[in-house]
């Protein structure tokens, strides 16, 4: 995939710096790359020179070390675990069944908790450890009850 340059201040004028240096030299001129033997034999003022570190840099910017992306394409290649050794169907089938609610429960020392469906009502911590429903979330109004 090419990365896009067009909200690419940097790259736009990468590109159109190069495109100037290598104008009337052809419509599939390329330069050499840079450091290559190729590079090393052209005048210092040989415009395909210029482009040539000028790729460079933008790849560089780009594309970060060469060492790094060869070691994310070799990462990229590296084989997986096949799909078919993973879990069986039926397994999947057994984790994609519907789980059985939660179960509501107040806890001793913590707020009433608001009773899902039943608005206004609130599950209170009773005296004895018991579960109690009651309109109001007042925890005071639990003991009394």
């Amino acid at each position: 995939m090419r990365p896009r340059t067009g909200d690419d201040p940097v790259a736009l004028w990468a590109s159109a710096r190069v495109t100037g240096l290598l104008d009337g030299q052809g419509p599939k001129t390329r330069p050499p790359k840079y450091g290559s033997a190729a590079w090393q034999q052209l005048r210092g003022d040989d415009p395909q020179k210029a482009a040539a570190i000028i790729t460079a840099a933008e790849m560089w910017r780009r594309y970060g070390d060469e060492d790094e992306l060869l070691a994310w394409f070799r990462e990229a290649a590296r084989p997986r675990q096949s799909i078919a050794d993973g879990r069986t169907l039926a397994e999947l089938n057994a984790l994609a069944k519907p789980k059985p609610p939660h179960q509501l429960r107040a806890a001793p020392g913590w707020p009433p908790v608001a009773v899902p469906g039943r608005p206004g009502w609130w599950r209170h911590y009773g005296p004895g450890g018991e579960q109690v429903d009651l309109p109001h979330n007042d925890r005071s109004g639990a003991a009394a009850a």
